[in-house]
């Protein structure tokens, strides 16, 4: 996560603590009904956008909405929490919602790649793991310091091949053994994508996705 971008989230949240105050500050005992549901609104979608369907902020945010409460108490407590993911923000825990955000993302590709394969279309699956393992090499080059890309003579550059990416990589992010991994998946990936279907079977592909899951899980992005 960029500090510009965070920079961004923070003024978001600050904004929808502001319209909260601004809400008591006009003589209000309870904030209206209207306004309450406007802040609750505005902060599911911040807190989800910024941390992820599964993040401690949005499974607290979620459990004071399941409650029945009265709005105002709600965006209350809500607050509280925007208020804390700003502060978390500002004193610098970009990398862990980074991490959460990128590890979410590729989680979703992994669950559409299973279920397409309980259902049958093994190469599709194979395919999109395979993108979403050399998506995830590319975070990871982005964390690590690593070059995505080659530098021409003529001043131009070009994307690095996943297959460089990965021995990049095994200098600064994981074992040889992980790099060893990766090459015969990305081996997988590239039949499926040239049409070579009879060079794998459901039984690898179900073992590519398991591998890739906990993969992602030990090197987050």
């Amino acid at each position: 996560m960029s500090s510009n971008l965070a920079q961004q989230y923070v003024v978001h949240l600050d904004s929808i603590i502001k319209m909260y105050d601004d809400a008591y500050q006009e003589g209000n005992i309870h904030i209206p009904e209207r306004v309450a549901y406007g802040i609750i609104a505005r902060a599911r979608g911040a807190v989800e956008q910024i941390t992820g369907r599964r993040s401690s902020y949005t499974r607290q945010m979620l459990s004071i909405l399941d409650e029945e409460w009265h709005p105002s108490y709600k965006a209350e407590l809500i607050t509280g929490i925007v208020a804390a993911l700003k502060g978390d923000l500002q004193d610098g825990y970009l990398a862990s919602l980074s991490e959460l955000v990128h590890g979410e993302v590729f989680g979703d590709f992994l669950q559409m790649a299973e279920y397409l394969l309980n259902e049958g279309f093994k190469d599709a699956a194979a395919v999109i793991a395979g993108s979403t393992l050399e998506a995830h090499l590319r975070q990871l080059c982005l964390k690590h310091g690593v070059d995505i890309e080659h530098t021409l003579p003529d001043g131009s550059k070009r994307p690095k091949k996943a297959s460089q990416l990965n021995q990049d990589l095994a200098k600064v992010a994981y074992s040889q053994f992980d790099q060893k991994q990766v090459t015969a998946w990305l081996d997988l990936r590239n039949s499926a994508a040239h049409g070579k279907y009879a060079d794998y079977t459901d039984k690898q592909v179900e073992q590519f996705t398991e591998w890739l899951r906990h993969f992602i899980e030990r090197n987050p992005a």
